[in-house]
């Protein structure tokens, strides 16, 4: 079967020597050796064509910082090689998430804009055919986002991870946030690694996993899982953590199923939601 082409990253940006570490060092870096990522760090002042290298101006209709020109921005864009996909780094764009990663990871060539100061003409978005943002903040430029997306994106091409079942158990990756991991010492100020990562019991293995995941998720983002295929066990297990079979049943469950389960089986809850904890249910 013949190997997919790397994945080439184009970063532009005003700050070469913050990005240029990142794409040489652990995981990045390795991946870069052998082939399977590449990076190219693009200075954006060397498409100004001024004495100055100047690629910014002050903004019509008045205000305060300066604005990245769109005339500078295309050149530089069309004297790098044809791109899958432009990626404007902007608090205006949308949430990157898991899904997005995964979907990016499958693209061969993908160029990232790093905004500064009072970011770009609002004709750059013209030129780009996506906008992404980390999340509901402001940044002094996109260069720590565009690092962010390389690691996200870069460690689901394969090879540049050793175990690909490593990045599939991830959190995100199944829809829930990730079960605790343990390792040595067993026993530590008092806190005891469970008993059921020592038992060598796959199948009650697999089981606590998936219970502390949906577990975590419950507590930390619930919004999560009324985006999940929920099985019988998986209901008991929210069930019994105090999550109310009606709410259930509204994430798409089998509530009923597992109703005649709990029943047969004279299961009873473990503890009651919290009153914060159940608001946030319906949030």
């Amino acid at each position: 079967m013949r190997r997919r082409a790397s994945l080439k990253f184009s970063v532009v940006t005003l700050f070469p020597e913050l990005v240029l570490p990142f794409t040489r060092e652990a995981i990045l870096g390795k991946a870069q050796e052998k082939g399977l990522l590449q990076f190219d760090v693009v200075n954006l002042r060397e498409h100004a064509q001024n004495k100055h290298n100047k690629v910014d101006d002050t903004p019509y209709g008045g205000g305060a910082g300066m604005v990245i020109r769109v005339d500078v921005v295309d050149r530089c864009l069309q004297n790098l090689s044809p791109a899958s996909e432009v990626i404007m780094l902007t608090p205006a764009g949308q949430p990157f998430n898991q899904k997005m990663a995964e979907e990016l990871a499958q693209k061969e060539h993908l160029v990232v804009l790093c905004g500064r100061y009072e970011g770009f003409d609002a004709r750059v978005e013209t030129l780009v055919t996506r906008e992404i943002s980390l999340g509901d903040f402001v940044m002094m430029g996109g260069e720590a986002a565009a690092a962010c997306l390389m690691e996200a994106i870069g460690r689901l091409v394969p090879g540049v991870i050793g175990d690909q079942e490593s990045h599939e158990q991830d959190s995100f990756s199944s829809g829930l946030l990730d079960y605790p991991e343990y390792t040595r010492p067993e026993s530590w100020q008092g806190l005891e690694v469970p008993e059921v990562l020592r038992s060598g019991n796959h199948a009650k293995l697999l089981r606590w996993r998936r219970d502390q995941a949906l577990e975590r998720t419950l507590k930390r983002r619930p919004d999560l899982l009324g985006q999940q295929v929920l099985d019988v066990d998986d209901t008991i297990a929210l069930w019994r953590l105090g999550v109310p079979l009606e709410q259930l049943e509204k994430w798409g469950a089998p509530a009923a199923q597992a109703q005649k389960k709990i029943r047969r089986k004279g299961l009873v809850q473990n503890r009651p939601l919290e009153a914060a904890e159940s608001s946030r249910l319906h949030t």
